[in-house]
């Protein structure tokens, strides 16, 4: 089952094109992925696909309808067997099993008797075991929302798939069984993802950006190897290209020197006399037009190599990492930060959450990853060591330090303000307004963007607006609490952050499904965190 995209573009009403002249296939079992940094028309390419949008101009073709499962579920009003598209088979089957012998039942059933029992299995194979196909879909949170559609891969056995962050808000489980289906699973598939793992399990990467998609035949690591051989050959053509300059400056810096010698020259002979004026004026005039002409010849090569190293350096994906100089904290390392002893916790409407009452150590210098599926109460511990959250049970002691929490969200970015001032309310030590515009651009901000209101900005432009915010502070804490801060970030943006947390030197605590992001910063302890009252357990 294949998928051909020829020559396709698209733009929004009044706006200028997303995508232009995009052309591209997957062959029939294929499993793709399609990277590219956030705004280049990804999620929109997935909807061109799906048929949820028409191009304006050029051709899709796919030899059967895709299943389509978007980034965010924006479905309402409708009960799950609705919003799987299923809802008449269920009702048919229902209305036969009660004695109708109306052969309406019996087109809209396809012959297809085990649906029901089909939908309950995979509602159970992700986790789903106690909502029903006549539940509200409203009544459930995004990650169920996410399993109730992967739910319906099962169910409905699709040859085309389009899968959109697929990953998103699944916890580590769930993650698993995602990727186990896509190993075996027979369909084509076409995957926007930042999740690593997911993309290495991916045997084509399409590179899309404002220039067009470029195709790869390999995984995301095969895709990475490739884009630092293609990024080392064109830093040499630029460096050969800068020594073509500099000759050539030189070049014409020899003929102007020489050329006013020539002129000198000509001065004194006019003023010593012996040779007639009009054969010293003839010689200059011919010495002037060769000169000119040689000029010119120089500062056409001139021109002509200062435009190629500028095409060059625009092709150049410089990868402009924000780098933020966090010098060591003042806690020398091993210090007890926090002491957590028999703790447990419970809601006003529950009882206690965890089976075992948590003991934990949080020293300094340790970076400790904590774990459990949805719903087992991470963000609850985070919220107890940080003393925003009291106990039920247990103790929690707590030695003076600093830190910051980074949510996905970038909660703290999320102001009716400018980027400009946002970044002017973190300037604690009074920087002078070129320092704070330095720093802007040093974080990928231009100039063009500082009138930019921070509730527009993208998960990526949020996590280096705050990064950057805490470079104007100087404000160095004692640990970085991370919870989910990979889930809205593009590719970029996630080598940013990653390599952020991996230099620093100081206590960190992490909520992460994303098992490359994990695996990158160094974990040192991980702690498990585990409900009682369900089937996490």
């Amino acid at each position: 089952m294949s998928i051909v995209i020829s020559d396709v573009s698209y733009h929004y009403s009044y706006q200028q094109a997303l995508l232009e002249h995009i052309s591209f296939s997957v062959s029939s079992n294929g499993k793709v992925s399609i990277i590219g940094n956030n705004g280049t028309g990804k999620s929109t390419l997935l909807r061109l696909l799906a048929g949820e949008l028409m191009p304006s101009s050029g051709a899709i073709q796919c030899s059967s309808q895709p299943y389509y499962i978007p980034q965010q579920i924006g479905i309402t009003g409708q009960s799950i067997s609705e919003a799987l598209g299923i809802d008449e088979k269920i009702n048919a089957l229902h209305a036969i099993n009660n004695g109708s012998g109306d052969y309406v039942y019996y087109d809209l059933l396809e012959d297809d008797w085990d649906i029901e029992s089909r939908c309950r299995s995979a509602l159970d194979f992700w986790g789903l075991v106690d909502i029903g196909l006549a539940s509200p879909i409203d009544s459930l949170s995004g990650g169920e929302k996410s399993k109730i559609f992967l739910a319906g891969l099962l169910i409905h056995k699709p040859d085309i798939i389009l899968l959109d962050e697929p990953t998103n808000h699944l916890d580590h489980t769930s993650r698993g069984k995602l990727y186990d289906y896509i190993v075996n699973c027979k369909a084509t598939i076409v995957v926007v993802s930042h999740d690593i793992t997911l993309l290495n399990l991916l045997n084509t990467t399409y590179e899309l950006t404002e220039k067009g998609i470029r195709v790869y035949g390999g995984n995301y690591f095969f895709y990475k190897e490739q884009k630092e051989i293609e990024e080392q050959a064109l830093a040499h053509l630029i460096n050969s290209e800068e020594a073509s300059l500099r000759l050539a400056r030189k070049n014409a810096q020899k003929v102007r020197e020489r050329q006013d010698r020539r002129t000198s020259q000509g001065e004194r002979n006019k003023q010593k006399g012996g040779v007639a004026r009009i054969v010293i004026n003839a010689r200059g005039n011919l010495a002037e037009n060769s000169s000119a002409k040689l000029k010119e010849k120089h500062i056409a090569i001139i021109d002509g190599s200062q435009q190629k190293l500028t095409d060059l350096r625009q092709k150049q994906q410089v990868n402009s990492e924000l780098k933020i100089d966090f010098k060591n904290t003042q806690l020398h390392k091993g210090k007890l930060l926090v002491e957590a002893v028999n703790v447990n916790f419970e809601y006003a409407d529950t009882k206690l959450i965890w089976e075992t009452p948590l003991n934990i150590e949080v020293r300094s210098g340790e970076r400790i990853h904590i774990t459990g599926n949805n719903g087992a109460g991470k963000t609850t511990l985070i919220k107890l060591l940080t003393g925003k959250l009291h106990p039920a049970k247990g103790t929690i002691k707590s030695a003076d330090f600093s830190y910051i929490y980074l949510d996905q969200q970038y909660s703290e970015v999320d102001k009716d303000v400018t980027v400009l001032e946002l970044a002017h309310e973190y300037n604690f030590n009074n920087l002078q307004e070129h320092e704070i515009r330095l720093r802007l651009n040093r974080a990928l901000f231009p100039q063009k963007t500082w009138d930019k209101n921070c509730q527009t900005l993208s998960g990526g432009e949020s996590m280096r607006l705050y990064l950057c915010c805490l470079m104007i502070s100087n404000h160095i804490p004692d640990m970085f609490i991370l919870d989910e801060p990979t889930n809205n970030l593009d590719i970029s943006s996630l080598s940013i952050i990653t390599n952020t947390i991996k230099n620093y030197q100081g206590t960190i605590l992490v909520i992460s499904h994303d098992k490359y992001f994990v695996d990158e910063i160094g974990i040192t302890k991980s702690i498990e965190v585990k409900i009682r009252n369900n089937s996490i357990w």
